[in-house]
């Protein structure tokens, strides 16, 4: 039997919050409709935070029940405190995702607290979350890299890691933020996050292209039996906390990879250019992923 990788996609939310054309409502429905045809079944779809620092999402009350729901599909959406968690409730979500970051200097320019402070912030949404059923997830954000701080020693994120599925989460996802890691350093989070004890089932993986190592490095963590990653549609995003980070890993150029390796996606090549090219015209810019470009390869018989 062929093996499955899950492919989470972000596009919605992390490949839109740093985008400045606006997208409307209407539109971005049309983005995940689009999205649940190509057969992705797990679309982070918006953020619960305040408006005013991500303009892009301030729909997030009337996009999340606007959305199809049809059997197997899962929509987190992020939240940060209390108050998102109540909107995010309001609004029928059934699986929220939390960030914090490998560093207090990240964490304290992206939502104004230490790493520890996040974790006891963290602690009772998670367990509530836990309490209404809701599928959690949990990010590790400069995990290889930190715009401020430098490189990051691989234990670190696995401890934040580690003391994240204790509050609850049910998944963790070790987040290449500003685009600077390469195989040996994801292979050092790997390695050392299997070995402290983390289900592999439960571990994640969130690259960036910023510098080309995208692929390189999920087919690192690939050859360490890791079969969840994070990715884009059309290549768009970056954070708005992280100076120079560009867009994410394009959901067509992994989707690419893994299927010409042997794994089972579960996801429609053609129909997810369809969507990359959707979102690339309502930027109103060329789609940039290598694929989207060159389009699939054709063997011919």
């Amino acid at each position: 039997m062929t093996e499955r990788v899950r492919i989470y996609e972000v596009g919605p939310r992390d490949g839109l919050q740093n985008e400045a054309p606006p997208i409307s409502t209407a539109d971005k429905r049309r983005f995940v409709e689009a999205l649940l045809g190509a057969g992705l079944l797990e679309i982070e779809a918006t953020s619960f935070v305040r408006p005013d620092r991500i303009p892009q999402l301030a729909d997030a009350d009337e996009l999340l029940p606007s959305l199809p729901r049809p059997a197997g599909v899962r929509y987190p959406v992020l939240v940060a405190n209390r108050a998102g968690l109540d909107r995010a409730a309001a609004a029928g979500a059934d699986a929220i995702a939390v960030f914090t970051a490998a560093t207090d200097a990240f964490t304290e320019r992206n939502i104004g607290m230490t790493v520890a402070e996040s974790l006891d912030r963290f602690a009772p949404l998670l367990s509530e979350a836990g309490q209404r059923g809701w599928w959690r997830r949990a990010y590790v954000s400069t995990a290889f890299g930190c715009p401020y701080s430098g490189r990051v020693d691989p234990s670190r994120p696995v401890e934040i890691a580690t003391r994240l599925l204790e509050l609850g989460a049910d998944e963790v996802c070790f987040g290449d933020t500003i685009g600077v890691a390469t195989p040996r350093g994801v292979r050092g989070v790997t390695r050392r996050a299997l070995a402290a004890g983390i289900p592999v089932d439960t571990i994640a993986h969130h690259f960036h292209d910023t510098r080309g190592t995208a692929l390189a490095n999920v087919v690192a963590a690939l050859e360490d039996g890791i079969r969840t990653f994070d990715a884009s549609t059309g290549a768009t995003g970056g954070c708005p906390y992280a100076p120079g980070a560009a867009g994410n890993l394009a959901t067509e150029d992994l989707a690419y990879l893994l299927d010409e390796e042997g794994f089972d996606t579960g996801v429609d090549l053609d129909r997810l250019l369809e969507a990359a090219r959707l979102i690339a015209s309502l930027l109103g810019r060329p789609l940039a992923s290598k694929v989207g470009q060159a389009g699939p390869w054709r063997v011919q018989p």
